[in-house]
């Protein structure tokens, strides 16, 4: 999962945990203390924000760095994107293994201390490659965050209390994303007084290589203090299930073949979905600098306020919706708000790069960050409930592959390509963007719609494992 889940997810979550499962590895262990269980939701939140800052800080220097180190669109999409995500191509099924069967807190602790180290080291970059090399690093940090935070969260707090954490976790997204555009802003801002600053031991430096320190050592703060979050014991294991281990690789390949209907539509319509909407957000603050002159710091502060407001409000909005529909009895709510969310993007998605003022275009992003939160807790509560317990992590990793790669690693190249050997000219982005959207958008839609049926089936089948 990308990021918070939903009241809703956490009740669907909930629900499932308050049904009697068979046999359960820690059913005789004590629920940790309430105050230890919210230190660690304090420090997921704190974990989920640096990141967010750290990975969405270089969509706001795009244009600098273009700028010093003499590279095209298409160069600067494969640092964003593809070098971000290349660890999942290499390592992202062992990296699950190891959250299914390891110390959790261990992995965080170094996944937060490997991404922060390669988010400085961005700023020791002077030339494409290092500056890929350093990206590869972040990626690599990130890649176990969410789904280990979404392993040990659901270990820490009992079904009365798992809701209200979940919704803590879900509004620590929101406030995270919109609190990266501005504090990144305000870094960019304060030291882009001069193009070039001279710091000892490294000299002279570009204003942009300065930011990337300056957001990224204070992560390694955050990575010591997991030195204060207890692991939980592991809780809701099938009977006969070594608690050391996970699911064979082969168990869980052939389930999901048996069931493709349900993973196919799911997979393959969030992997077009995050196509258009990563790529859009990369090259947003670049549209507002090359279209309406705006620079990266204007951008995010008002960016960053649009978000935090408006996400929240669609956050709230899209749990309503989701639990009114579980209230009419819809066992494919999940999966039916995804789909419907993602119809309702469509028209901010395309239209927002060909507005002709940045008031327009702003409207536009408003309402891209209103919709798309709306089913952050619907799509990543379709993928836990109809896969076993003892299965998630593996395929939660395996839909991060697919959402990381497909979305936000092919999503901002697929645009600069467009820039770059389509349109032939950086000053029409906005139609890069807008055939991207365009084109890419519906049938990612399309796909989800699709997949409402077999996922209704297979939730009433899910029933019954417990």
């Amino acid at each position: 999962m990308t990021g918070g889940t939903s009241v809703q997810a956490a009740a669907t979550l909930a629900e499932s945990a308050a049904r009697p499962t068979p046999q359960s590895d820690a059913s005789e262990t004590p629920w940790p203390p309430a105050r230890q269980a919210w230190w660690a939701v304090f420090i997921f939140s704190l974990t989920l924000t640096v990141g967010f800052l750290d990975r969405g800080v270089l969509n706001l220097l795009i244009e600098p760095i273009k700028r010093d180190l003499h590279i095209s669109d298409t160069q600067i999409s494969v640092v964003v994107g593809f070098a971000f995500v290349v660890f999942y191509l290499l390592l992202g099924l062992p990296a699950a293994r190891w959250i299914d069967s390891g110390s959790r807190r261990l992995i965080l602790g170094i996944c937060v201390s490997i991404w922060s180290i390669g988010t400085a080291l961005c700023g020791a970059a002077h030339n494409f490659s290092q500056l890929a090399l350093a990206r590869i690093g972040v990626g690599a940090g990130e890649a176990a965050i969410s789904p280990t935070i979404s392993s040990m969260i659901s270990d820490l707090f009992p079904k009365e209390r798992l809701a209200r954490a979940m919704s803590v976790m879900a509004f620590a997204f929101v406030a995270g994303n919109g609190l990266s555009m501005l504090l990144g802003a305000a870094v960019i801002e304060f030291v882009a007084d001069a193009r070039t600053i001279h710091v000892p031991l490294l000299g002279e430096m570009f204003s942009w290589q300065m930011t990337f320190f300056v957001v990224g050592l204070p992560g390694l703060l955050v990575a010591l203090l997991y030195v204060t979050v207890r692991e939980p014991a592991r809780r809701g294991r099938l009977s006969g299930q070594d608690p050391s281990k996970a699911a064979p690789v082969r168990e869980v390949a052939r389930f999901m073949a048996k069931n493709w209907t349900v993973y196919a539509p799911m997979f393959l319509g969030l992997g077009c979905r995050t196509m258009v909407f990563f790529g859009i957000s990369t090259w947003t603050p670049a549209l507002f600098s090359r279209n309406y002159g705006w620079s990266g710091s204007q951008f995010g502060y008002v960016a960053g306020v649009l978000s935090i407001v408006l996400s929240s409000i669609g956050l709230l909005v899209g749990i309503r919706v989701n639990e009114w529909l579980v209230r009419r009895g819809y066992q494919d709510a999940n999966q039916r708000m995804t789909a419907w969310v993602s119809w309702l993007a469509l028209p901010g998605l395309i239209l927002m790069p060909i507005m002709p003022t940045p008031e327009l275009a702003l409207a536009m992003f408003g309402w891209t960050q209103f919709v798309n939160v709306a089913a952050i807790g619907s799509q990543n509560a379709a993928l836990l409930v109809v896969t076993p317990n003892q299965m998630r992590g593996q395929v939660s990793a395996l839909y991060l592959f697919v959402f990381n790669v497909i979305g936000y690693g092919v999503g901002p190249t697929v645009i600069a390509l467009f820039t770059d050997f389509v349109f032939g000219d950086e000053s029409q982005l906005r139609y890069a963007m807008f055939t991207a959207a365009a084109v890419l958008g519906p049938i990612g839609a399309v796909i989800l719609t699709l997949g409402i049926k077999p996922y209704g089936r297979a939730f009433a089948r899910a029933q019954q494992w417990q």
